[in-house]
């Protein structure tokens, strides 16, 4: 029955698809755990109906433990008994291990307070998926959206029919309307308009990925250069600083005997120490520029030469083409 069932499922689909394409039907499918997991009121009334059921379970435990113990104890006392306190120890056992059975129904059975808690909280999200699914069917055209985590068995899915994310925004849209301005709420729409095309798009989706890396190296490599130019400041910094300090150790007498019989050659080091600092930056920012320049400079010759190959190669392609072109219509028999 189960293998009658499953072939007619996927004759179904079949059938089902070669109409779709015919006909151009628009299909799309959504995964609602995955957006139930994007929704925050879904994530935090989870966390506190976990922690609900934590609650639960260790209240179970203890119990078990209090059982266990009555066991031992009966087991250990069971030859110093009479067989009435026997009896009626274990009856007293039987009816705690009972209890504890109708406790785990209740609380994790089918119908216990963790499933009929779990409803009365995905109810209300599932209403608004349900609203937000309609709507994004309405604007895009869809023909048919299915639920991939339903009971509905999905044999395969691609990835480009998936509309979760978009579903996500749309329920993500209707909170920011309430907070955000005209403005604001126009671009936004404009930045979801543009994010609907890619996804709609996977070429789109492609190019923006490519533009995404690229960019992301770019900021990569401002860093390190801010980086190097904080390091750099940093050290002409310290070694400021360690000049000055020379000079305070100069005026309160902490040098050598030899700096203070001569002031004034201690002087002239001090301004010649300075000036070769200044003159060291100097030449270390042109370096940095000339360097900039030259490998600026070799990027562009670089670019131009992958051109001009790239050229050639089109250019030995084609005659290559036409040649062969020629060929086969000369040798048409006539």
């Amino acid at each position: 029955m189960k293998k009658y069932i499953i072939l007619l499922l996927i004759s179904f689909l079949l059938t089902f698809t070669s109409n779709a394409q015919s006909r151009g039907v628009k299909i799309g499918y959504i995964d609602m755990e995955y957006i139930l997991e994007k929704v925050p009121d879904y994530a935090e009334a989870k966390i506190q109906l976990e922690a609900k059921a934590q609650k639960w379970k260790q209240e179970i435990e203890v119990k078990k433990t209090e059982i266990n113990k009555l066991k031992e104890g009966l087991k250990t006392e069971k030859v110093l008994l009479t067989k009435e306190l026997i009896a009626e120890r274990e009856e007293e056992i039987t009816f705690l291990e009972t209890e504890l059975l109708d406790y785990q129904q209740k609380r994790f059975g089918p119908n216990g307070d963790l499933i009929i808690q779990k409803a009365v909280l995905v109810k209300p999200i599932q209403d608004q998926v349900f609203n937000a699914v309609q709507d994004l069917a309405e604007a895009k055209k869809y023909d048919y959206i299915f639920d991939k985590s339903s009971d509905l068995t999905m044999l395969f899915a691609a990835k480009r029919f998936d509309v979760s994310d978009q579903v996500v925004r749309v329920l993500e849209r209707g909170e920011k309307r309430q907070q955000l301005s005209k403005k604001q709420l126009k671009d936004e729409a404009e930045k979801e308009r543009k994010q609907d095309m890619v996804d709609d798009n996977p070429a789109l989706a492609d190019r923006k990925k490519v533009l995404d890396d690229k960019k992301a190296e770019r900021q990569r490599l401002l860093d390190e250069r801010k980086l190097a130019a904080e390091e750099k400041k940093k050290s002409q910094d310290d070694a400021r600083k360690e000049l000055l300090a020379s000079k305070g150790n100069k005026k309160t007498g902490t040098v050598s005997d030899k700096t203070i019989s001569s002031p004034d050659t201690a002087t002239t080091d001090d301004k010649t120490i300075e000036a070769n600092l200044l003159k060291e930056q100097k030449l270390a920012d042109a370096e940095a520029v000339k360097k900039k320049i030259v490998e600026d400079r070799q990027k562009t010759l670089d670019d131009r030469k992958k051109a001009l190959e790239d050229k050639k190669a089109k250019i030995l392609a084609d005659r290559e083409l036409a040649k062969k072109t020629k060929e086969d219509n000369k040798n048409k028999p006539k």
